[in-house]
């Protein structure tokens, strides 16, 4: 294949020196990917992604796009190591991109040796270090379409890292098989032209070899598939939502799994009608569940309060963005917590549980489920963009480890024998037993205005000052069965961290940073926000000096919330916060407890 004078690749010069030089091996390497939305950034990430997985290696990926669907910058980053990381890289070994504006956003975390590998086609890169192909020319001159660019550029990538020919074809395959044997056959091809190209640069074959990774067993999701499959396995049978970044894909993921099991999933007009439908269909015995974000949940605030007095049990997964109101859609933060720990008018109990991983997705739905239905309230499951869109490699899940609990659903047999059915009976340890509507026998009145037993509007005094113990008590009554924390780090450290969400990849990378320069810390990764746990959170507390709570807001939510619970730990406290939008990296964490232990010694 001859390439014209005009679009023959932009290379550094081919020195004897360079094509003898030895291979580099990575074991945790970092790959950005950048261009303009419509670029297929996400998809050149997605098949790196596969191959490092193949390879046995821990998958981490972000993203970093507009809320459009063409144009403006876009980039992505997929990271494979051999140690289990769920973070972004600090800095980056390869930069793909497709214009001088993804070099120019990607600099400041390209590592010192980086290697730019960029399309030629349009633009000569700004960069020390670059390698350029005109990939949208050869595609549309072979292909007809240049947009099959990216595919090609992950061929050019195959060559530099020295992939497996067979595997590397194998990824394209699985990938693109389901677009039907055009797609597929284009793929292949443009596959070809990018290895071909760079094959004929000595010095870009095989600039590096990738370590064989043990995670072999592992897979490769999302927070937000997780969760999908979480409501599904745990018997989760209605879904109603409206489209929301970041929240959408557990709609979408459900529409294509819930129907195989006799399960529902409706698209509401808007966010109101959504949760309304999901409250509806829990009174049903359904275990129901909707999905929004920051202004979608500040729609739904009245409905959750409906479910909270009216006791009906409902699971709310908020997906966390940049806010208020529009925000950044597409951008990543932890600022919901204290609406939602405060949620609505009044007051009413909720549980606010918050998973860790994509693995921690799945399980937790499933407990979330189980909450919902026999403690009959709202659960609000918090996640965050990372969380939700980040993929990651997570052990497959073990429906062995799964329990689906209905204790407090009556059958029909059951209410046959009961004297009277009360839909509020008062009780000293929690929720009556309930009779979904449509059982029969059964007659029934569900309201969210203040009520008695029977579910009659009440403003008997006495009858609120009950109904507001038996409600409000479901928080002390449900205490040992909320989701406890997990630890990690060493028992004797006396330098702590609290987090929750995407924020637990990041703590432990960070950790084990600090570890090589002698400060040993550990680590509670909080998976139940609301009510605090004051049980487990004090003595971890207890047993350090001070404690850095992470999270991705401008006041400190969760630290906020600590302290209005257990004031007396109020100058243990100090935070570590980010709110541009971008998650943290290791070293965003490591340093500011640097700077507090050094300072503290000094």
């Amino acid at each position: 294949m001859s390439i014209p004078a005009s679009q023959a690749p932009a290379h550094p010069a081919d020195t004897e020196s360079a094509q003898r030089r030895p291979p580099k091996e990575l074991a945790d390497v970092s790959v950005i990917v950048g261009g303009q939305g419509g670029d297929g950034t996400l998809t050149v990430v997605d098949l790196l992604g596969r191959y490092f997985r193949k390879r046995g290696l821990y998958v981490y990926t972000s993203r970093n796009t507009l809320s459009r669907i063409r144009g403006g910058h876009a980039d992505a980053n997929v990271r494979a190591c051999r140690d289990p990381r769920a973070a972004i890289k600090a800095k980056a070994d390869l930069l793909l991109a497709f214009d001088q504006e993804a070099i120019d956003v990607a600099r400041p975390e390209l590592d010192a040796d980086a290697l730019v590998l960029y399309d030629s086609t349009s633009f000569k890169a700004d960069f020390p270090n670059a390698l350029g192909f005109p990939f949208a020319t050869l595609a549309g001159g072979q292909l007809g379409q240049p947009i099959y660019k990216n595919t090609a550029a992950y061929g050019a990538i195959t060559v530099l890292m020295g992939f497996d020919d067979a595997v590397a074809r194998q990824v394209i395959e699985e990938r693109f098989k389901r677009r039907g044997a055009e797609a597929l056959d284009k793929n292949l091809k443009a596959l070809e032209i990018g290895r071909h190209v760079t094959l004929e640069v000595p010095s870009a074959v095989n600039r590096w070899t990738l370590a064989e990774g043990d995670a072999h067993e592992l897979i490769l999701t999302t927070g937000n598939q997780a969760t999908a499959l979480g409501f599904v396995v745990g018997g989760g049978r209605f879904f109603a939502g409206y489209p929301i970044t970041p929240a959408t894909e557990i709609m979408e993921y459900l529409m294509r799994y819930l129907p195989n099991y006799h399960g529902v999933v409706r698209q509401g007009e808007d966010e109101l009608a959504s949760i309304n439908m999901v409250i509806g269909a829990a009174t049903t015995g359904a275990r129901a569940m909707t999905s929004t974000s920051g202004p979608g949940l500040s729609l739904m605030t009245e409905g959750i309060g409906h479910a909270g007095t009216a006791e009906v049990g409902v699971l709310i997964a908020d997906c966390q963005r940049v806010g208020p109101s529009t925000g950044q859609p597409t951008r990543h933060e932890q600022s919901d917590l204290a609406h939602l720990a405060h949620l609505g008018h009044g007051e009413f109990p909720k549980f606010i549980l918050s998973p860790g991983s994509a693995e921690d997705c799945f399980y937790l739905t499933v407990d979330a489920l189980n909450l919902a239905e026999k403690w009959r309230l709202p659960v609000i499951l918090l996640l965050d963009q990372a969380l939700c869109q980040n993929a990651s490699t997570v052990p497959a899940f073990d429906l062995t480890r799964v329990k689906v609990e209905r204790p407090s659903v009556l059958s029909a047999e059951q209410v046959a024998k009961l004297d009277t059915y009360k839909q509020y009976a008062f009780t000293t340890h929690g929720p009556a037993p309930f009779a979904p509507l449509g059982t029969p026998g059964v007659t029934s009145q569900i309201t969210g205005n203040e009520h008695d037993e029977w579910g009659h509007v009440s403003v008997n005094p006495v009858n609120r000052h009950k109904m507001m113990e038996q409600r409000m008590g479901k928080l002390l009554w449900a205490r040992d069965e909320l989701p406890r924390p997990r630890y990690f780090g060493q028992k004797e450290a006396r330098v702590g961290l609290v987090g929750y969400g995407s924020t637990s990849g990041p703590i432990l990378e960070a950790m084990d940073l600090l570890d090589t320069e002698g400060i040993v810390t550990k680590y509670l990764q909080a998976r139940t926000l609301f009510p605090v746990q004051q049980e487990t959170l004090g003595p971890f507390l207890d047993s350090v000096d001070y404690a850095f709570i992470v999270e991705h807001n401008y006041t400190g939510q969760l630290a906020r919330l600590i302290r209005e619970e257990m004031p007396q730990y109020h100058s243990k406290l100090r935070s570590i916060l980010k709110y541009d939008g971008y998650s943290f990296r290791a070293p965003d964490i490591a340093a500011p407890i640097r700077e507090a232990v050094h300072g503290s010694k000094r």
